[in-house]
């Protein structure tokens, strides 16, 4: 049954399932101490624009790696290229590292090791039964080379997964760590593409495939017979056209493929709580053409199953946490509609029946992370990233969508990024599943 302990014992909303078939005493324990936080701050800075602390991560970059962006050049369209005047391997291992700097009153310090060892973590999980998923093709992916259409649409079954430390949370303030602490290591990184129905060349695969109206719903290229694209990227909505209508057993079923690839990849990993968070479920859900409440409902439908179907097959998966953060949002019938209600409504009207215990929270990933890895547990946060396969993607650009803020909070830049981290393009951290 259904824990709601929003009106009991937390200052937030939040619902617990399957608790009471948990097989770790310590589950409950830990559910517990995660419904005791303090709520999300919703109002600092990193919940729009974030100049500060972008300023901040090309600083500290700067000053301790000899961080430069390259003059004229990009790794996808508006993604600056940079380089990196002294490489990890190039220093001490025994060298501090403090974020954001050595001379700041709270800092996060690391070895030079400890982040080589992070880097050496990265695997990749891709699905072997996709058409044309290789090497190649990940080696060209994960460095910005996807073509648009078929290929980024691939990138939905590819999973990056690595040790990655949380600088600081989304209110901005810096967590202060020492070399001796643990918990960091217990902290993996699950970078992954969800659906995109924000209408762009890159992901025209998403609306082919998904979008069964779409050419009435742009307007249309007489001679490609695709939509027509503005700015080099955006499709335009015919005026006064239809909404949207979706294959929903395709969507469905890929939406269920995708969850199972990422808590394979996790359980593989010995990851023993995954903190999850709405992949493509905002703008991208496809709000201007009226299917993002089916988006939503679709992609709790599939993870719900797939933890019911799986779960008992899980040797390290202890229990699944979803970060899922209510900013506003519209009301119909005088019930919310957003990211948070849609997996509430599943997970209770399905009765859930996993042997996996669930917990649906409002409030920031980061913070549950952080709280999970101090009491002890292994614990995966999701990164829904671009379907360019480029770590933090247009992280430099001030941006307030969920991935470029990872790129500033954690250490993702120095583990995930190709032109960074080597073993991005090394085949041998490549794994077919």
């Amino acid at each position: 049954m259904p824990a709601d302990s929003s009106s009991q014992m937390c200052s937030y909303p939040v619902m617990a399932f399957g608790l009471d078939r948990s097989k770790d005493p310590k589950i409950p324990q830990l559910f517990k101490h995660l419904m005791s936080l303090p709520p999300m701050d919703k109002n600092r800075s990193m919940s729009g624009n974030c100049n500060s602390e972008t300023n901040q991560m090309e600083k500290f970059l700067s000053q301790t790696f000899g961080f430069q962006n390259i003059p004229g050049r990009y790794i996808v369209q508006g993604v600056k290229a940079f380089r990196l005047a002294q490489s990890l391997r190039s220093m001490d291992p025994k060298m501090i590292i403090q974020f954001p700097s050595k001379t700041a009153t709270e800092s996060f310090a690391m070895s030079v090791q400890e982040i080589l060892d992070c880097q050496q973590s990265y695997n990749v999980y891709a699905d072997k039964t996709i058409k044309g998923m290789n090497e190649e093709f990940l080696q060209r992916a994960l460095q910005g080379q996807s073509k648009y259409g078929e290929e980024a649409f691939r990138m939905k079954f590819v999973i990056r997964i690595s040790k990655c430390p949380i600088l600081m949370e989304f209110d901005a303030r810096i967590i202060h760590r020492v070399p001796q602490e643990e918990w960091p290591h217990r902290i993996k990184l699950v970078s992954v593409t969800g659906v995109d129905f924000a209408g762009r060349i890159h992901d025209l695969g998403d609306i082919h495939t998904y979008v069964t109206n779409w050419q009435d719903i742009y307007e249309i290229d007489r001679n490609s017979g695709l939509p027509l694209v503005y700015n080099g990227r955006d499709f335009r909505r015919r005026a006064n056209g239809p909404r949207g209508k979706l294959n929903t057993d395709r969507l469905q079923n890929d939406l269920m493929r995708m969850a199972r690839l990422r808590l394979r990849a996790c359980d593989y990993e010995e990851v023993q709580v995954v903190v999850e968070t709405g992949i493509g479920l905002g703008v991208f859900a496809g709000t201007a053409i009226g299917i993002d409440e089916t988006v939503r409902a679709l992609s709790a439908f599939a993870i719900r199953k797939v933890l019911e179907e799986d779960g008992p097959t899980y040797r390290n998966i202890q229990a699944v946490v979803f970060a899922l953060p209510i900013f506003g949002g519209s009301y119909r019938n005088d019930k919310r509609r957003d990211t948070y209600q849609a997996f509430v409504d599943e997970f209770n009207g399905s009765n859930y029946q996993g042997c996996i215990p669930v917990l649906v929270a409002d409030q920031d990933m980061h913070r549950l992370t952080v709280a999970i890895a101090r009491m002890g547990f292994n614990v995966s946060e999701l990164n829904p990233a671009d379907s360019h396969g480029v770590f933090g993607e247009y992280w430099q650009n001030r941006g307030p969508a969920v991935e470029e803020k990872l790129a500033l909070t954690t250490m993702g830049l120095l583990i995930q990024h190709h032109l960074i981290n080597s073993y991005v393009l090394d085949p041998s951290h490549y794994l077919f599943i």
